[in-house]
């Protein structure tokens, strides 16, 4: 019988650069799929509030006429390379098909550095406010290597080496770049709609509020939403602490979960072919308003 604490101690038996696929597998399908989930969709959503990545996701209009669809794309290709790894055929496979659309458009290589970031550092950071217990340094370890590895296979230059080096790329990329584009604040709000669309539709109002609740000042100010409530704020956090609580006195996963399995992945109920995922922009079609590669940039993948 696994007790609660056992898979962290053999996390901590692992070598965080050589094991570091494993420890990322044990950490997200098993100790935190809930957790993880939740934040890397706010990794992403971070994202839109950098004036040139909210622009281009507003002008593809993936996220503002196909949310669904560009929401199951991008969990289920990186859940690929959770699953299989990166150097087997789903993975490898996963990781071109990402390729293929980034090379689809004029993205800079500071905004692909910028969202490899937020991959780390987001989910270490919502763990801190409200997972049933913080990572260990094995695992921030473990997160580094594992996007450090994801952003090689992406030519992604000048990818940051440690947690902390992620950390403060993220910190002072938001600093700088953070600021209002009204075609970000589409994207944003499709987004919210999205996520209220998962429930029965009186609760769709409640969602996006608890969502606003969870957003930083910053994040905020970028779309130039209505600061919410002490309450609002106070009964949303509080209520993902005490299911934080509720959580660390079950009985651990016996099997790992993988975003595949989560119920907000709605667009394939009769399956999908990895290669089939994501878009197939076509240069002058609206979709594909930049083609073209990133200069100096040749991912293997």
């Amino acid at each position: 019988m696994v007790k609660r604490y056992d898979r962290l101690k053999a996390i901590q038996r692992l070598d965080p650069e050589r094991d570091f696929l494993e420890i990322y597998r044990l950490t997200v399908t098993y100790e935190f799929p809930w957790d993880i989930t939740r934040a890397l969709e706010l990794a992403l959503y971070r994202t839109y509030a950098v004036p040139s990545i909210g622009r281009l996701l507003d002008e593809t209009a993936e996220l503002t006429e196909r949310s669904q669809k560009r929401y199951d794309d991008t969990a289920l290709l990186l859940d690929t390379v959770v699953e299989h790894g990166f150097d087997t055929d789903e993975g490898r496979t996963a990781v071109r098909r990402i390729n293929q659309m980034h090379r689809s458009y004029a993205i800079s290589n500071d905004d692909m550095r910028y969202v490899l970031c937020t991959f780390v550092v987001t989910p270490k950071r919502w763990l801190d406010s409200f997972g049933w217990r913080r990572l260990c340094c094995h695992e921030r370890a473990a997160f580094a290597a594992y996007y450090r590895t994801l952003g090689a296979r992406m030519g992604i230059t000048g990818v940051p080496e440690t947690y902390d080096d992620f950390e403060r790329t993220l910190d002072a990329y938001e600093h700088e770049h953070f600021g209002w584009d009204e075609g970000a604040r589409r994207v944003s709000d499709a987004t919210l709609a999205l996520m209220g669309s998962w429930y029965p539709a009186p609760l769709a109002p409640v969602v996006r509020g608890a969502s606003l609740a969870l957003l930083d000042d910053s994040l905020l100010e970028a779309f130039r939403y209505r600061r919410p409530g002490p309450v609002a704020r106070g009964v949303t956090r509080g209520a993902l602490r005490l299911r934080a609580r509720a959580v660390r006195l079950l009985p651990p996963r016996r099997t790992p979960h993988y975003a595949r399995q989560n119920p907000e992945i709605k667009g394939y109920p009769d399956g999908y072919e990895i290669a089939g995922l994501g878009t197939f922009p076509t240069p002058g079609v609206r979709g594909c308003p930049v083609p073209g590669r990133r200069p100096s940039q040749t991912p293997a993948e």
